[in-house]
């Protein structure tokens, strides 16, 4: 093989794994946009589901207290 052969396989090689890494750098990022997506979604349906609680606890304590009351 000649050097100039070498030189362009050598560089051929080095496209296709740079290639790849910016593949799996972009791979990477879209699964942590929707890490991030997952997570704000979980804390919100966290903070509905402690109000909702919230609710309900209130709504408990004041039929006991209205039962209580009779």
């Amino acid at each position: 093989m000649g050097s100039m052969t070498r030189a362009l396989t050598a560089m051929a090689i080095a496209l296709g794994l740079a290639g790849c890494g910016a593949e799996v750098a972009t791979t990477t990022a879209t699964v942590g946009q929707v890490q991030a997506t997952a997570a704000a979604q979980a804390k919100a349906q966290q903070d509905q589901i402690r109000k909702d609680l919230d609710a309900a606890m209130k709504a408990g304590q004041a039929a006991a207290s209205a039962a209580d009351t009779q």
